[in-house]
């Protein structure tokens, strides 16, 4: 074999190789792009679909917490099926990804067993209804209004306007009080008198004035009863009733009206007395 026909040789397999490259690369390129053009339609896609559900919860006057659940929710699953026909359609066999993912899952599940009690506790918050977004609630260790109710924790803003995540396991595991259930509240204050004090007046006084505080209801009426009695003298528990928006205002006013209708009715000033026995040595 001359030098010609083994450089025309070489030239042919050169040829053929950068043909089959091409034909592989183009029928990559297609593919990469085919994905790319799946995986934006396909979120538009998801996206439409949520908002859809959405729409029609809505319509039905559902609760915003159960539409941000059930929104969270098919997001995560839709997605998770747009990724595997993506690799469907690379040609991934999606039987041994399906089998691998439940592994994986497992693997995950034991190691991250608290974000799936998390996971399942915000499930059983959203079929029991303890509380719905909007309710001020004291759960899991944290007082507030709740924010939002998600797939592993809760949003609670508290009082001092601060946003604290609870883990939904934590708050389903405790004690759960729910202050905006009920059309109404009762205050707890007390009141403190001297020993010296007429208390029967000191209640009848308390139970007229405070009745008279704007937003405080005339039914159940105002409880003042002698809740202790100390080394200083009788403590009255004062209790108003008032609805749930307006009780930090009763709350403030009713110790005002203490302080002013204790103070100005000319009521001794409970102070500490002890008694002091001396013995003088024979």
């Amino acid at each position: 074999m001359d030098e010609t026909t083994i450089v025309n040789v070489g030239t042919e397999k050169f040829n053929s190789l950068v043909n089959l490259a091409s034909q592989y690369g183009a029928a990559f390129a297609i593919k990469i792009l085919s994905a790319i053009a799946f995986w934006v339609i396909g979120r538009w896609l998801i996206g439409f679909a949520v908002g859809l559900v959405q729409k029609s919860l809505g319509r039905q006057k559902v609760d915003p917490t159960v539409l941000r659940y059930v929104g969270s929710f098919i997001t995560v699953t839709l997605n998770i099926i747009l990724v595997i026909g993506i690799l469907g359609f690379f040609g991934v066999q999606t039987t041994t990804f399906a089998a691998l993912l439940a592994a994986v899952g497992l693997a995950i599940g034991m190691a991250w067993s608290g974000l799936l009690a998390n996971l399942a506790a915000g499930g059983f918050i959203i079929v029991l209804r303890p509380f719905k977004v909007g309710d001020f609630i004291s759960a899991g260790g944290v007082t507030g209004t709740v924010v939002e109710i998600g797939l592993f924790v809760t949003a609670i803003n508290t009082p001092d306007n601060v946003l604290t995540l609870v883990g939904n396991n934590k708050i389903f595991a405790d004690n759960i009080q729910n202050y905006s259930h009920n059309t109404f509240r009762r205050v707890e204050l007390k009141a403190q008198l001297s020993g010296a004090a007429d208390y029967q007046t000191a209640i009848e006084l308390l139970k007229s004035r405070i009745a008279a505080i704007p937003n405080v209801l005339a039914e159940p009426a105002v409880d003042v009863e002698i809740l202790e009695i100390n080394l200083v003298g009788p403590v009255l528990a004062v209790r108003p009733y008032c609805h749930n928006d307006q009780y930090w205002q009763v709350y403030f006013d009713t110790n005002k009206m203490i302080k002013d209708a204790l103070g100005k009715g000319g009521f001794p000033a409970p102070m500490p007395a002890q008694t002091v026995i001396m013995q003088q040595a024979s």
